[in-house]
């Protein structure tokens, strides 16, 4: 170690020896919690053993939800089917653009999103509003895939819809426990079934009846009119724009990518594509799809019905099989549907929970406990009738979730690769980041605040449909001049972690070398550790995060980026 860290002088008292034991206990509980799903943490070489193809199939396994032919029969049956898909192409530009960046930095340095929001402009506190909206998104997306789920149980099992939410939420508890390793044979197993599911009736309606694509193609909305519409466009984009966030859940598995090495690195990048900013290609796909449902099922079921998704495929199947067989597989559709996506939304929703409440309270209270809260969120949102004013709710969600990740995607792409004024190497630990960071945290007000004044009408009702551009324009303008305007200087409170060993190997991956953390008595490997301000020794991230007085959080230097 170098001697950078700061030592206690002789006048220094030690604390007690009933305290420092009760420390100890307290931060050796929080750690054996944590080592499964490696909450706050870098996620080590020693656990990452999936190769990448099965951390990619894991990843896209969260993609099975069923929002999206919801989502996109709601925009097609409002605006028409040419504005949808214009609508849903522009958003899936926007999604993959800004995803890529995002993606490669979560597998290449195995961290989630929000460890790579606070070194990319946010601060080590700044990224807690980050946090939280990620977590909003999580219930929000539990609750409306819940309800899908509710829907399919009612008409298929006759279950009143109080209790298919009820069912829907407490079924995924035993499921999230266990973190990546249960989670990658779920997802892996139930993939090829949901597939089959989900794609044979609509190869079969389209083969037996071609006319059904000629009156999806024609069909002008409820507004008649039929034509391109900018607004129309811009407002269904911001309804798809809201699952921008998205890719946070797509980073919580691909964390887990093993080293990119040259025996590895086409699958390596194959996955990172696919899995990353690729989940959107799939979800376009299904939200066109829904709109092709919704649009072959209106007459029969009415506008209201026409984006259930248990009432587009139970149409769909009806086509191609007997009747008697028809709910059962719609059913069993939704409800594969809704557990391969809701366990990630649970999982997901509880590591962001946890990373808040851990950085301000400085207590590690387990995960389990906020996999039952954001639980808990998404059941009220579902007893309240969310499903109803979906649309609505992501429409303005999406310029938060926008200005957020187009904040982070630019500080990666512009700040760090072409100005050279945001650090190349992503930081996460206490000690070595500002509190906050102007940078990221001004974009980000500044895009959302203004994005919604907009989406309310305050600016006026031309520019409302405006909103999402708005917010994604002001925070790729906002992010480099910010960097510009501050000379990059509160990126790093830190330098030097006091650690002579490297943190990346000779191939550009992180350290596998292990040490030990002096608190909590397990061994780390180097990315995850940094010395301690009162002992020769070094510390782990969590025990940093946890640590109330800040014995040992490294001393301010000057930073040189």
């Amino acid at each position: 170690m170098s001697a950078t860290a700061s030592r206690p002088t002789a006048a220094t008292p030690p604390p007690s020896e009933n305290s420092e034991t009760s420390k100890t206990a307290e931060k050796s509980q929080a750690t054996k919690e944590t080592l499964e799903d490696y909450t706050l943490r870098f996620a080590p070489r020693s656990y990452r053993r999936w190769t990448p193809t099965v951390v990619a199939t894991t990843a896209l396994g969260g993609i099975a939800y069923m929002a999206d032919f919801s989502i996109g029969a709601g925009i097609g049956l409002a605006h028409g089917t040419g504005n949808a898909l214009l609508a849903i192409a522009v958003a899936a530009v926007v999604i993959f653009v800004t995803g890529f960046p995002l993606a490669y930095y979560g597998a290449r340095y195995n961290i989630d999103l929000d460890l790579i929001t606070r070194g990319s402009g946010f601060g080590y506190y700044g990224s807690v509003i980050t946090s939280v909206i990620f977590a909003s998104f999580t219930f929000i997306f539990f609750a409306r895939e819940g309800s899908i789920m509710a829907q399919g149980l009612k008409l298929g099992l006759g279950l009143p819809l109080w209790l298919g939410y009820l069912v829907s939420t407490l079924m995924v508890i035993p499921l999230v426990i266990y973190g990546m390793k249960a989670l990658s044979k779920l997802q892996v197993w139930t993939t090829p079934i949901w597939l089959i599911l989900m794609v044979a009736p609509l190869v079969h309606l389209v083969a037996t009846d071609p006319g059904t694509v000629d009156r999806f193609l024609s069909y002008a909305g409820t507004d008649g009119e039929g034509g391109v519409n900018t607004a129309s466009v811009l407002l269904g984009a911001g309804v798809c724009l809201s699952l921008i966030a998205q890719i946070g859940e797509q980073i919580d598995y691909l964390r887990f990518m093993p080293p990119k090495t040259e025996a590895n690195k086409h699958s390596w990048w194959t996955a990172v594509i696919m899995a990353g900013p690729g989940w959107v290609v799939l979800g376009a796909l299904k939200q066109a799809i829904g709109v092709f449902l919704a649009v072959y099922i209106l007459a029969e079921v009415g506008p209201e019905a026409a984006p259930e998704p248990i009432q587009q495929f139970r149409s769909a199947f009806d086509t191609m099989m007997p009747s008697w067989l028809v709910l059962p597989l719609a059913v069993a559709l939704v409800v594969i549907s809704q557990i391969k996506i809701n366990v990630t939304n649970a999982y997901s929703g509880s590591l962001a929970w946890t990373n808040s409440f851990t950085r301000v309270t400085k207590r590690y209270p387990g995960r389990m406990v906020f996999v039952l809260v954001n639980l808990g969120f998404a059941l009220a949102l579902m007893e309240a009738d969310m499903f109803s004013f979906l649309n609505s709710i992501l429409g303005f969600y999406s310029n938060c979730a926008i200005a957020w990740v187009v904040t982070v995607a630019t500080d990666i792409g512009v700040n760090k690769y072409l100005l050279k004024l945001s650090p190349l190497q992503p930081e996460f630990r206490r000690g070595m980041l500002y509190a906050v960071n102007p940078v990221g945290v001004v974009a980000f007000l500044a895009a959302s605040g203004l994005s919604i004044a907009m989406y309310f009408h305050g600016l006026g009702d031309t520019l409302q449909p405006y909103s999402p551009v708005a917010a994604a324009v002001i925070a790729f303008v906002l992010t480099p001049l910010m960097a510009v305007a501050t000379k990059g200087k509160y990126y790093l409170r830190r330098t030097d972690d006091g650690i002579d060993e490297p943190l990346l190997d000779a191939e550009g991956n992180p350290s596998a070398t292990t040490y030990g953390c002096h608190v909590c008595h397990e061994p780390y490997e180097r990315p995850d550790l940094a010395a301690c301000a009162t002992h020769d020794a070094m510390v782990c991230s969590l025990c940093l995060s946890t640590d109330k007085v800040g014995d040992h959080v490294l001393p301010a230097q000057p930073a040189t980026v």
